[in-house]
């Protein structure tokens, strides 16, 4: 990348953060005008920017000022922008950009944002619960019911009210699909993978590149990719925590704790390596995550650092 883009991109993030506070003035709007109108790159890269914005509209403006307007972090605007806007901006990398940013997930019939749960009732009278952070299409075409998991978690548990009793069900992800055979489970889209727990029933898995289908039964989960599943393995009372609102752990990593407790809270947790394997037990609410952090406080022998409301870090005391 050119030093100048880098300067603009610099800019650019500045701009966009203050165009969309609260307090963002008249004065502020003719000199955002002038910025824009300097050159064509300018106007380019800002309404590129804009474009997220809209996009990611989940993620407080204050976030924009409060975490990427510090000393450091020049270059992590630089990275953001680079991976998104200049992907955009650029008509070699626009494709990838398609692939790779979750443009999928905005247009799902139904979705959550981060920290939301949401339960909704499907025509056939099935009920499905979204998990945080979720995104989902649902297609009901007279041969099949299919949802089609974009994003997140849900828990499915299927019904049969005519005309619908007679077509399969099915939840599909980017690695294969999962049929339900009358059943009560729960689906987690993963980085690299899907993972299914099955609580009622039985499910019937058969990954996207492999014509070898496995049978899930009811206390069983396993993961799968396009190419294959992994063995079931018991289901665990974490698994299916969240469907109560809670976030439950035994002898759980810190690291692996707030891992889990990000998915719940915007912005970044994070933790420092020497209190990553610090131990976590208990039974959490999850429509407090402030709380959660003091708890962990008063239990370990750590603190929580705050660089703001979107940037946290938890560090020996």
């Amino acid at each position: 990348m050119q030093a100048t883009d880098a300067r603009i991109l610099d800019e650019a993030a500045r701009w966009l953060a203050r165009r969309h506070a609260s307090d963002f003035s008249a004065a502020e709007q003719a000199e955002l005008a002038r910025w824009r109108s300097q050159s064509s790159r300018h106007e380019q890269i800002w309404q590129c920017a804009e474009q997220l914005k809209g996009r990611f509209n989940t993620v407080p403006a204050a976030v924009g000022m409060a975490t990427l307007n510090r000393a450091r972090p020049s270059a992590a605007r630089r990275q953001l922008l680079r991976s998104a806007v200049l992907a955009l901006a650029t008509p070699a990398l626009g494709w990838l950009a398609w692939r790779h940013l979750p443009w999928q997930d905005w247009t799902a019939d139904y979705r959550t944002a981060r920290g939301e749960r949401r339960a909704v009732t499907l025509a056939d009278g099935s009920r499905v619960q979204l998990n945080t952070a979720s995104a989902i299409s649902v297609r009901m075409d007279g041969t099949e019911r299919r949802i089609r998991q974009h994003a997140g978690e849900i828990l499915v548990e299927t019904a049969h009210a005519a005309p619908y009793a007679s077509q399969p069900f099915m939840v599909q992800t980017d690695d294969g699909q999962m049929q339900a055979l009358g059943t009560r489970f729960i689906v987690r889209k993963l980085e690299h993978g899907t993972a299914l727990a099955v609580l009622e029933g039985a499910v019937r898995v058969t990954p996207a590149a492999s014509a070898t289908a496995v049978v899930v039964h009811a206390g069983e989960q396993l993961q799968f990719d396009g190419q294959g599943a992994s063995a079931t393995r018991p289901v665990a009372p974490r698994d299916s925590a969240w469907t109560l609102g809670v976030l439950y752990a035994e002898n759980l990593r810190l690291q692996d704790f707030l891992a889990e407790l990000s998915r719940y809270r915007e912005g970044l947790v994070r933790c420092d390596d020497d209190v990553a394997d610090l131990r976590v037990s208990g039974t959490y609410q999850l429509h407090d995550t402030d709380r959660i952090l003091a708890l962990l406080v008063q239990t370990l022998p750590v603190r929580v650092h705050e660089r703001s409301r979107y940037w946290v870090t938890v560090a020996r005391r």
